[in-house]
């Protein structure tokens, strides 16, 4: 039995442990399956530091050949070689800002590659050792065996050092509520109990229709110390989203081993349609430069008695409203403004079928239409009126009963944030019947879709005319730059003439189911998307300037 084991360990170690490659597939093998186990991935240079022992067989072979100074001066020839080429490369990658031909990890001049590179450079020198006293290439075996070993101890040391999950804390303060495309900004605290400095790579856990800027941080942090980070992120998408972890890569004390953290930070956020746009007309309507925006002003019909607010003269006012006491207190002639006494109701219905799909500056047209419902909804709250909204593609989905003062602008939020366009036909007869069901006094019914064939038309002409004279329609369709675009194609030829021809008979198509809407008492709109916000609030004044409700 004895002698059988003797056999078999002989065996191994004259066929296998002997080679080189298999004394390579002997190291990395448990060491993989120990990443493996502890979760951990190898760095380039632990595969370095292996690779460097590959050519000792070979120069061992060129001194066993030679003989005397010629072999030694083969030595030092060959490691010259494989180490200056290597530190050449970096030297200039990193002189030139190359980072294609960078090495990661470690910025040039590295100590690790210093230490790989005096390790072979010992190593050939006990192989030219042996060369002197006896059998090299007998000697070489063990050699190599020893230092692979040696690696595989330094591995697993350098393995042990990397600090563990719990050594770690992190915060994250950012506003629960975002905007539609607008930034905000994200502070990150990184908490770090450990003893020894460390080098990690930091990123958070952004949802995936989140643009984050910058996506990761690149830290040196000291022992039992605390780490802020700031970046900004842009949604687009509306909807509910979640962000539960901060990753965190960390690197062993050598650099040989790299790890993820994932340290647990649950916050929730809720990506409702721009509601800044609120508070940047908020603050132009308070100093009268709403035309920044687009929002003219309108000249009403016959004067209005409640009193609004205080503001300064322009060309245009009556000098009757005048308000002479705060003109001489304020030292600048100041006006008094009315808004009309009446309270009226408005009541949006926003198509969410396949129409609206389509995109424009990089969000849908449903999303444009959320913006201008949202936007109009607050120039019409702040006058005293009673908003509500429908939103429907196939069925009704979501019904806000109109009402005034500045809690509906809540609902009508979260009736829209989480409400997204589908491939489904829209039925309108389902959204006319529930208007008809629901809202019995007269209001202004604005519809806002998209329309690219005839069947959709004339449903949209059937029920905006029958409103008429019940309530006061208003029809909002949405441009296509793609059709206007091919349609004005400057002297189109081949496939682009036949392009702008169809595009040009679907616009004149689309002129004339404007035009029959108009003739049937049907207030309509024929806008881009990005400046439907703007041309809604001006019907809107409009509409109110001339008593039309």
């Amino acid at each position: 039995m004895i002698s059988f084991v003797h056999d078999l360990l002989a065996g191994i170690w004259n066929n296998l442990l002997t080679q080189p490659i298999m004394q390579l597939v002997a190291m990395v093998i448990p060491l993989a399956i120990l990443a493996r186990w502890t979760r951990t991935t190898p760095t380039i240079w632990l595969a370095l530091m292996f690779a460097a022992l590959m050519p000792i067989p070979v120069i061992a072979i060129l001194l066993d050949n030679a003989s005397g100074v010629f072999g030694f001066m083969m030595f030092l020839m060959a490691d010259a070689v494989i180490v200056g080429v290597f530190s050449t490369t970096q030297f200039l990658a990193h002189s030139f800002n190359l980072p294609q031909y960078q090495v990661r990890g470690i910025p040039f001049p590295s100590r690790l590659w210093l230490a790989i590179s005096f390790a072979c450079a010992m190593s050939l020198v006990v192989l030219f050792i042996f060369a002197t006293v006896g059998n090299l290439l007998a000697s070489a075996g063990m050699v190599m065996l020893g230092l692979n070993l040696l690696m595989a101890v330094i591995a697993v040391i350098d393995l042990i050092s990397l600090p563990r999950a719990k050594d770690f804390q992190a915060e994250r303060e950012t506003s629960r509520i975002a905007s539609l495309l607008k930034k905000q900004k994200v502070v990150l605290t990184i908490t770090y109990k450990g003893n020894r400095p460390l080098h990690l790579s930091a990123r958070d856990d952004v949802p995936q229709p989140f643009v984050a800027e910058p996506e990761e941080f690149s830290l040196d942090i000291k022992p039992r110390s605390r780490t802020t980070v700031h970046y900004e992120m842009e949604p687009t998408e509306r909807g509910s989203f979640a962000m539960d972890t901060v990753y965190l890569q960390v690197d062993s004390r050598l650099r040989l081993w790299k790890k993820i953290v994932k340290v647990p930070v649950h916050v929730a956020i809720s990506v409702y349609p721009d509601m800044k746009q609120l508070a940047e007309y908020a603050l132009l309507a308070r100093t009268n430069r709403l035309s920044l925006v687009g929002v003219r002003r309108t000249r009403k019909v016959g004067q209005d008695h409640d009193f609004e607010r205080l503001r300064d003269y322009t060309r245009d006012d009556n000098y009757k409203h005048i308000d002479w006491r705060s003109t001489a207190r304020r030292r600048r002639l100041t006006v008094r403004e009315f808004q009309t006494s009446q309270s009226q109701r408005i009541i949006f219905m926003i198509d969410c079928g396949r129409m609206m799909t389509n995109q424009a500056e990089g969000i849908s047209l449903l999303d444009h239409a959320f913006n201008a419902m949202l936007m109009l909804s607050y120039v019409a709250l702040r006058q005293g009126d009673s908003v509500g909204a429908i939103v429907f593609s196939d069925r009704v989905h979501k019904y806000v009963p109109p009402k005034s003062g500045a809690s509906q602008m809540n609902h009508l939020l979260h009736a829209s944030y989480d409400q997204f366009p589908q491939l489904v036909e829209s039925r309108y007869d389902e959204a006319f019947m529930h208007l008809r069901t629901n809202c019995r006094k007269r209001s202004l019914v604005v519809l806002i879709t998209n329309v690219i064939d005839e069947v959709n038309s004339h449903q949209i002409e059937q029920y905006l005319s029958t409103l008429v004279g019940r309530h006061l329609p208003l029809g909002v369709l949405l441009r296509d730059y793609r059709l206007f675009d091919a349609a004005e194609t400057e002297k189109p030829y081949g496939t682009d003439l036949f392009r702008a021809a169809a595009a040009a008979e679907i616009l004149t198509w689309r002129h004339h189911v404007l035009t029959d809407l108009s003739h049937k008492g049907v207030l309509a709109l024929d806008v881009f998307p990005e400046d439907l916000t703007a041309n809604l609030v001006n019907q809107y004044l409009e509409i109110k300037a001339r008593h039309l409700l």
